[in-house]
């Protein structure tokens, strides 16, 4: 194994590896050379988490992206007929793009290029950034071999943003808002010859040139990012919030809003099994002081369809739901919290932990995503089959469900800590008897005004104007002790 194969299986989860490796055996079947590239290369050799895994396959993509999904269980959720590329969703919600490697042509900037396959290489030197133009193979005979051919690696190694060639705005002026998404997401410092280039295209206005649909798709990128309200307030000061609305460019952007979301979306464990939050939370936060005809003037300007406005606008009654059964009396054990969220989509989640103000239903949520979650991902497929379960059987499937149950019902409570206070030795107060709160360590003898104990004699009586206590008439002072 190449080291840089050693690298990634270190770098994916679980369920990213399975998916990996139904991709590299379908290709394989196939007789089809594919590449691990874009930004899962950039993330993993960065030293940055992977999000998202993409393909480059020199051969029939969408053929290939069919036989994966019908192999593993996966989602094709988008198709480009046009790049010939799709998009799936794996179980453990890993999300890839399975794309053709291409050449693109441009005879006008912003418009759709012209399409033709093309060597891994050259797919590559078409790219926007070189950190994004790196590829691994994971072909049988090159398995391990990291294709390079825009020297990214070494931009990834001095942090420096750089286009690929000259052209690269002008091609896609979208790749201006890529920059500064970029540029603010790993802290990198920009080329002098890429600032150039940016500064060129925006002095031709080129940013007006991009497609409202394609706005739609950096607007949902935007909103995957970990600071998200950051790059809202830098395309702000650039001048290029406008191109999505002019309402947004001003007083109604509320960063702390999308910040506290960011925040409370890190609560959900990406790719490992809930599904995605998706652009709706993001969206509803974003557009949280518009009012309902800037809201359609944005949807207008995205392009956005039917069902992505719903993800966004029925979010709120969508959520209120699950708000009502998180708020039932009768989810009295973990089990059944979990149950009522095991398959609450992603969104519903993220809009509830942001948006109610049921404590109760905080609580839950929060104990489901960092306790009963994690705690049922415990239950491995071993212990599953040692209970009788057959892989694939509806049987399997309730042993699972009954063995995380048990596990979750059962779960021990932590113990506390042990005590860092020494024992006491042997003495009137019993053996190793610790002090307690307002008590020495140790029974002092008996003084005056404090009641007899075993083998001790009663003190004096209590003096006039102390309060009396068990063994002392009130009235009298104490010897040595003035009345107050």
């Amino acid at each position: 194994m190449s080291d840089y194969m050693f690298m990634l299986e270190s770098h994916l989860n679980a369920d990213q590896n399975r998916v990996v490796a139904a991709v590299q055996t379908a290709a394989s079947a196939a007789n089809m050379n594919v590449f691990l590239t874009g930004g899962a290369m950039r993330d993993m050799l960065g030293g940055f988490p992977i999000r998202d895994l993409d393909f480059a396959v020199e051969g029939n993509a969408l053929k290939l992206a069919k036989t994966v999904a019908d192999k593993s269980g996966a989602h094709i959720v988008m198709v480009d007929e046009h790049r010939r590329t799709a998009h799936l969703i794996f179980p453990g919600a890993v999300t890839a793009e399975i794309g053709m490697s291409r050449l693109e042509k441009f005879s006008k900037p912003g418009i759709k290029p012209q399409v033709t396959p093309a060597f891994i290489q050259d797919d590559l030197s078409r790219r926007d950034f070189t950190i994004n133009a790196i590829a691994l193979s994971l072909n049988r005979g090159s398995r391990g071999l990291l294709i390079d051919p825009t020297n990214g690696l070494a931009d990834l190694s001095t942090k420096e943003l750089r286009t690929t060639h000259s052209y690269a705005f002008y091609e896609e002026p979208s790749r201006l808002l890529r920059l500064i998404r970029f540029r603010v997401r790993f802290a990198f410092m920009v080329d002098e010859r890429t600032q150039r280039q940016y500064d060129n295209a925006r002095e031709g206005e080129l940013e007006k040139l991009i497609p409202g649909r394609v706005l739609f798709e950096e607007l949902c990128n935007i909103a995957d990012e970990p600071n998200a309200g950051e790059i809202m307030r830098e395309l702000e000061r650039a001048g290029l919030l406008a191109i999505f609305s002019t309402a947004l460019a001003g007083p109604k952007l509320s960063v702390p809003s999308i910040a506290k979301l960011e925040k409370l979306r890190k609560l959900l464990p990406s790719g490992n099994g809930i599904r995605p939050a998706g652009v709706g939370p993001f969206l509803y936060v974003l557009t949280e002081k518009l009012n309902t005809k800037e809201r359609a003037a944005l949807i207008q300007t995205l392009e956005m369809r039917k069902p992505e406005v719903d993800l966004w606008q029925k979010l709120e009654p969508r959520a209120k739901k699950l708000e009502q059964a998180l708020k039932s009396v009768r989810l009295k054990l973990p089990s059944q919290v979990y149950q009522a969220l095991a398959k609450s989509p992603g969104d519903e989640l993220l809009f509830l932990l942001y948006h109610s103000q049921q404590r109760l239903v905080q609580d839950r949520i929060r104990n489901y995503l960092q306790k009963y979650y994690p705690a049922a991902q415990e239950v491995t497929d071993a212990e599953v089959e040692k209970a009788g379960g057959k892989p694939g059987t509806p049987k399997y499937q309730k042993l699972r469900e009954e063995l995380i149950t048990t596990r979750l019902n059962t779960r021990k409570k932590p113990e506390p800590p042990p005590s860092l206070e020494p024992a006491m030795p042997t003495g009137p107060g019993g053996p190793g008897r610790p002090p307690g709160p307002g008590r020495p360590p140790g029974p002092p003898p008996a003084g005056p005004g404090r009641p007899a104990g075993p083998g001790r004699p009663a003190g004096p009586p209590a003096g006039p104007g102390r309060p009396a206590g068990p063994g002392r008439p009130a009235g009298q002072t104490a010897p040595g002790r003035k009345a107050s």
